[in-house]
């Protein structure tokens, strides 16, 4: 009885998983795969289509299916984002990438008039100027993140914010230092395939998709003092986030 392509792929990923096929190792193409599980090539293509999808393999044109290498970088949100990260002059980025060749590339700063989410994550009014902050993350070569972040220019317009550099502890600290240090987070986050646009931004592997967060931080007093938009491709990286139990009836 013919074997279905989720089947045939299943078979593959196990492959994979028993080491069989290491990162980088193409995959049996579609005429093997044909001959191996005596189906059609249009099963045999499914099947691996359903590898790439899955982010266990990804396609060069012409050439064949490869095993997708993953080497993760573990975003770890309350490690990253707490208060002694920055203030301490450390960039909440470094918590992410410990030990790894990093860099920030393509940073453009500027005032522009807020889009309306923006204006409205921010509190402010519509048309108001904001102060925008955009740039590319690479770890080991590899561009990994693009992020744009965006302040109200009344507020930043002279401070390091505005400048490339903002210096130690990055835009956090900067802020703590007019009296405006955020210490409360909320992130709201989805996958999604991209746009070709930004697959040319993260340079990703076909059939790579993107995790998209949209981060705000807010005073103590509840104020929201930045909004971050940010693509991360989602080949490179394990999200984690550690909680306590807040259960009111425990004794």
């Amino acid at each position: 009885m013919p074997e279905t392509a989720r089947q045939i792929a299943d078979d593959l990923r196990a492959r994979i998983d028993s080491g069989e096929f290491g990162p980088g190792a193409r995959l049996p193409g579609e005429p093997a795969l044909v001959k191996q599980y005596g189906v059609a090539k249009m099963t045999a293509a499914n099947a691996l289509k359903l590898l790439v999808g899955e982010g266990a393999a990804y396609s060069r044109p012409g050439s064949g299916t490869y095993v997708r290498e993953f080497k993760p970088i573990r975003r770890v949100a309350d490690r990253r984002l707490a208060q002694s990260q920055w203030s301490s002059g450390n960039s909440i980025w470094s918590a992410d990438v410990s030990g790894r060749p990093m860099d920030v590339v393509d940073i453009e700063v500027y005032e522009s008039v807020a889009p309306r989410w923006v204006a409205r994550a921010l509190a402010l009014e519509e048309g108001a100027a904001v102060l925008v902050r955009s740039r590319r993350y690479v770890v080991e070569g590899s561009a990994v993140q693009k992020a744009t972040s965006y302040f109200a220019a009344d507020l930043v317009r002279s401070t390091p914010i505005a400048e490339a550099n903002p210096g130690p502890g990055g835009v956090y600290a900067r802020l703590a230092d007019i009296g405006r240090g955020p210490v409360d987070f909320v992130e709201e986050l989805r996958a999604r395939m991209p746009s070709p646009e930004e697959s040319e931004a993260l340079d990703l592997l076909p059939g790579t998709p993107v995790v998209e967060i949209y981060r705000t931080a807010l005073t103590a007093e509840g104020n929201p003092v930045e909004v971050n938009h940010m693509l991360l491709d989602a080949g490179s990286y394990v999200m984690q986030y550690n909680f306590q139990s807040q259960d009111a009836h425990r004794v």
